[in-house]
């Protein structure tokens, strides 16, 4: 198994409840999907799946409310579809859409991941353990990417480090975090191609003087 240590630190971030339907409210720790969609940034492949270990919390969770420009409505994948083929229009207005929502962010964030990846049937001949992992090394070092990573939101950037050894963190006490969003499984079609529904996943985990053990409370995954 191909391990790594990294930290991460941000101004803002915003993890949201998927229960809040209108205004957008972050969990106090970023979520696994979350920290997933970070690392993808840096070096994403279909046939690489990334796995949280650990999640190390360094800052008390400090929110603040801010409202921001939104839109109302999303573009649709039918409409896009539809202008592939030939016909319709997939664009929106902003103007017309545009909305105030409130937010509730975590402010000055800073943490710290163990992970490892696992290759998935997706992959291609070339791709090895040895491969993937010399890859994802060199641009953790180089600080290349595909796209900034973010820390839940495109808006709200994050600097990563490649990291020797985590320090340990200075909070203290067994918080039960409740139930959190894991991932989402994508389904497939009967042919095994993959479809864009799918379905999330939870899990209760607890922050142990600041660390988070996903490994072990993902075990108890609830769909």
């Amino acid at each position: 198994m191909f391990g790594f240590k990294i930290k991460i630190k941000g101004e803002y971030a915003l993890f949201s409840r998927p229960e809040m339907k209108v205004e957008r409210v972050s969990y106090d720790v970023p979520t696994p999907s979350a920290l997933v969609g970070l690392i993808s940034a840096i070096f994403w492949h279909p046939g690489v799946k990334y796995v949280i270990d650990k999640i190390y919390v360094y800052r008390q969770p400090d929110l603040v409310n801010i409202r921001r420009n939104e839109l109302s409505e999303k573009i649709s994948l039918a409409s896009v579809k539809k202008q592939m083929n030939g016909g319709g229009d997939a664009s929106v207005t902003s103007q017309e859409l545009r909305t105030q929502r409130a937010s509730l962010l975590l402010k000055d964030v800073e943490y710290g991941v163990e992970f490892h990846f696992v290759l998935t049937e997706e992959r291609d001949e070339t791709m090895t353990d040895e491969k993937c992992y010399n890859i994802l090394l060199r641009r953790l070092r180089k600080g290349q990417f595909f796209h900034k990573p973010c820390l839940g939101c495109r808006e709200f950037p994050a600097d990563v480090s490649l990291e020797e050894a985590l320090p340990p963190s200075e909070l203290r006490g067994d918080v039960d975090l409740g139930y959190m969003l894991y991932d989402l499984q994508f389904k497939k079609n009967k042919d095994g191609t993959p479809c864009d529904s799918a379905e999330p996943r939870f899990y209760r985990p607890h922050m142990i003087d600041g660390v988070i053990d996903v490994g072990a409370y993902a075990k108890e995954i609830v769909c």
